[in-house]
């Protein structure tokens, strides 16, 4: 049901295949309100064009990962691709924000170290992870803008932090959890 003021569906990170999310949101009969983005590389925003040119959904960045967002197309010429510019955010987001999914509530937290902008939403026992923390590693660092002792201390102080059985969804692989990770990723051994 549509609570007014609250997105009715959130799509995070519309990359590749904006298409197939437009369809299976049309087949469960919801509407797209949201676009939030983890972070701008090229991979996670390729869809957001065609997202909201379908839907007028709010779009939802981190103002420090900007530069990377509006040159998207710039970062698509380098893998050979064609990219129009996307349209402007809607909203900036900034560390500590509550934004709602019905009556749950995600926390924003800065996690920078991957890209300078890059977020997590952090809620109901999940964190939406883009590319901070996967099963047994972590975010590339060695993109512009990256910085592995960022995205260390980043991952520690937020992330290490929250309870062992919360479930990460990172932007490529299965879900893990923060206990998994505490425990056997060798990256954060020791931290």
């Amino acid at each position: 049901m549509y609570h007014p003021g609250f997105p009715d569906t959130v799509l995070v990170d519309p990359g590749e295949e904006a298409e197939r999310f437009l369809a299976e949101a049309a087949r469960r009969g919801r509407r797209i309100t949201a676009i939030w983005i983890t972070h701008a590389h090229l991979d996670h925003i390729a869809g957001v064009s065609a997202v909201h040119r379908a839907t007028g959904a709010r779009i939802h960045l981190h103002p420090a990962d900007r530069a990377l967002y509006d040159g998207l197309p710039e970062q698509g010429r380098w893998f050979g691709f064609e990219f129009e510019p996307p349209p402007p955010p809607d909203l900036m987001l900034h560390h500590g924000q509550r934004l709602m999914v019905g009556d749950t509530a995600f926390t924003v937290r800065h996690l920078p170290g991957h890209s300078p902008g890059h977020v997590c939403f952090i809620g109901g026992g999940v964190v939406l992870g883009g590319d901070v923390l996967f099963e047994g590693s972590i975010g590339r660092t060695d993109l512009p803008g990256g910085d592995l002792e960022a995205l260390l201390d980043g991952i520690r102080r937020e992330l290490l932090t929250l309870p062992d059985a919360t479930i990460v969804y990172p932007g490529h692989g299965p879900p893990t959890t923060i206990g998994r990770e505490r425990e056997g990723n060798p990256f954060l051994l020791g931290r």
